[in-house]
């Protein structure tokens, strides 16, 4: 007998703990006795800063997966226990308070799969345990260079066009929109012949294929050789009027281009070709990944 009425105490008590710990939410005293000193101010707003940038990178990490559906649900219990409790609608606030306790079992079970990959994405947004960074200008160089020694050979033509400093919004927008991620496969897709997407030029802006199709203005130079064809042209054009980097891929010969600032180098080795990316599109020294850069350097490139 003594037990159970122990047990049955103790039960009731927690529950009071809990109730308490949603209801001090909407107490003045509770807000001000946070903020009573300047140290204890500075604590508290560092506090919470941390924990507001542990949801927002946690929050992050979840977008796009059932359990964020889970995460609104959530919320709106915590909100409306807090409206319960203010109200103070006992039954409805013992309720809530149930599900919430119990709960929480249910949802690791029933979104188990949901969590792992969660957990996975944030894994692979965190750089701590890496020594080696792949920046973004990196992943699109070797998009690049597999695009053009798989076209190359069999030569399947491709014009692309990558926008730097200068903006290329006059030509985007004679374009098909895309807004695409850079890869290989992707790039080799849209230029093989006979495909809707093939002619024209494919334009890059800020990491990704904004469009493909556009139109570039032709060179009116007359010292261009004639074995060069309309993308030569075209992409000698554009370097004249822009400082975006643009390479072509002979649908004649298979032969690789590039042009940059008015430069015209062309018959390309994909070793040559490589270079000249490198040396246009990454900075000229490299400097090793700091400790904050590997911890938060994985939130930088992980796609949007």
């Amino acid at each position: 007998m003594p037990e159970k009425w122990y047990n049955r105490k103790e039960r009731v008590w927690t529950e009071r703990r809990q109730q308490m710990n949603f209801q001090q939410l909407s107490n003045l005293q509770y807000w001000t006795s946070l903020f009573s000193s300047p140290w204890s101010i500075a604590i508290n707003v560092f506090d919470i800063l941390i924990v507001a940038y542990v949801l927002y990178r946690f929050t992050k990490a979840i977008a796009g997966t059932k359990i964020m559906i889970l995460v609104r649900g959530v919320l709106i219990f915590v909100l409306a226990q807090v409206i319960a409790n203010i109200l103070g609608l006992t039954t409805i606030s013992w309720l809530i308070n149930q599900i919430i306790t119990y709960g929480v079992i249910a949802v690791v079970v029933i979104f188990s799969p949901e969590i792992r990959t969660g957990l996975e994405r944030l894994g692979r947004a965190t750089d701590f345990f890496s020594t080696t960074q792949i920046s973004a200008e990196e992943q699109m160089i070797r998009s690049f260079v597999k695009s053009v020694e798989y076209m190359s050979p069999r030569k399947i033509g491709a014009l692309v066009a990558i926008q730097r400093v200068r903006t290329l919004q006059e030509y985007i927008a004679t374009g098909i929109p895309l807004d695409a991620n850079i890869s290989a496969e992707l790039l080799i897709n849209i230029f093989i012949p006979n495909t809707p997407l093939h002619d024209g030029a494919v334009i890059i802006r800020e990491n990704r294929i904004a469009v493909t199709s556009a139109y570039l203005p032709l060179t009116e130079s007359t010292g261009i050789s004639k074995e060069f064809g309309t993308r030569h042209r075209a992409a000698i054009g554009l370097s004249e009027v822009s400082d975006a980097l643009t390479f072509i891929v002979s649908e004649e010969t298979g032969g690789i281009s590039i042009t940059y600032n008015g430069v015209f180098k062309h018959d390309l080795t994909i070793e040559e070709f490589e270079a000249e990316l490198r040396a246009i599109l990454l900075p000229a020294v490299e400097e090793k990944a700091g400790f904050k850069d590997r911890l938060l350097g994985g939130w930088k490139y992980e796609k949007k």
